[in-house]
């Protein structure tokens, strides 16, 4: 298997320039300049409240930036931005719609034919593992099976970039790590450019070709890593002495951060 870091073409997909952003007189983002290259799968870390999920809304033009902007696919974020897809925590799906009217929801809206949005719906649930599933209502369906609707209705709206917050935090171990196998699978199928956040090193040892741990309040990029493990990225990995000093490293960084905002009572 071809290493999944050849698909990020160099090319920059996702632009923070000068970034900063607050919420009256909090200040979660301060002069954030980070470029994504096009088929990157960038994996955000760092305390609570250093802005990442603000920089997921600022890409995804939920929220606008205070000062700086921000580019996706050669285009400034202005509003809220067809060319991302997010993938939430807690699933938001429709709970009156099976599976195929979920992933169907966006193609309806664009006014997609009824043919067509079924063959698209379908190529995706079976792209996550749900044939079969597609006349079952979310409520028939366990925690990981309603990401991976979650993630076939963004995959069937073809965006440029997949923002992922935390998707699988709420999952019991097991489960979250059959999904970052799938998740991994999905991302060489699909080249697409993602931005993921998560609290678990682990999970972004497994999942990323690059990391960037941000600094406490202010949120700021104090560490920036390209992950050259090799792939399949399976348990094995995980024994090897270049995983171990990966993680040595990035915790050592968030421990600093963490003690910081600690001690500057922001935490």
């Amino acid at each position: 298997m071809a290493e999944i870091n050849s698909k990020a073409d160099g090319k920059p997909m996702i632009e923070f320039r000068g970034v900063a952003k607050s919420f009256g007189a909090l200040k979660v983002l301060e002069r954030v300049d980070l470029q994504v290259a096009k088929g990157e799968f960038l994996v955000l870390l760092g305390a609570s409240g250093c802005g990442k999920s603000t920089m997921l809304n600022l890409v995804s033009g939920f929220e606008r930036a205070s000062s700086g902007s921000i580019w996706v696919n050669g285009r400034e974020v202005k509003d809220v931005d067809p060319a991302c897809g997010m993938v939430f925590q807690q699933y938001a799906l429709f709970p009156w719609k099976t599976v195929r009217e979920n992933v169907e929801f966006g193609l309806k809206m664009r006014g997609v034919s009824r043919k067509e949005r079924a063959k698209v719906a379908q190529y995706y649930i079976e792209m996550v593992g749900l044939k079969g599933f597609e006349n079952s209502f979310p409520n028939k369906l366990s925690g990981g099976m309603k990401q991976r609707v979650s993630i076939a209705r963004v995959l069937a709206n073809d965006p440029d970039v997949m923002l992922f917050d935390e998707p699988f935090a709420a999952l019991d171990a097991m489960t979250r790590q059959v999904l970052q196998e799938q998740l991994l699978s999905i991302y060489e199928k699909s080249g697409k450019t993602i931005i993921f956040i998560t609290h678990s090193i682990d999970e972004a040892l497994m999942l990323s070709t690059r990391m960037v741990v941000m600094g406490s309040k202010p949120g700021r990029v104090v560490q920036d890593i390209a992950n050259d493990l090799p792939h399949p990225r399976t348990a094995d990995v995980q024994l090897s002495q270049r995983y171990i000093d990966l993680k040595r490293s990035i915790w050592e960084t968030v421990q600093v951060e963490v003690m910081k905002g600690l001690e500057a009572g922001r935490l």
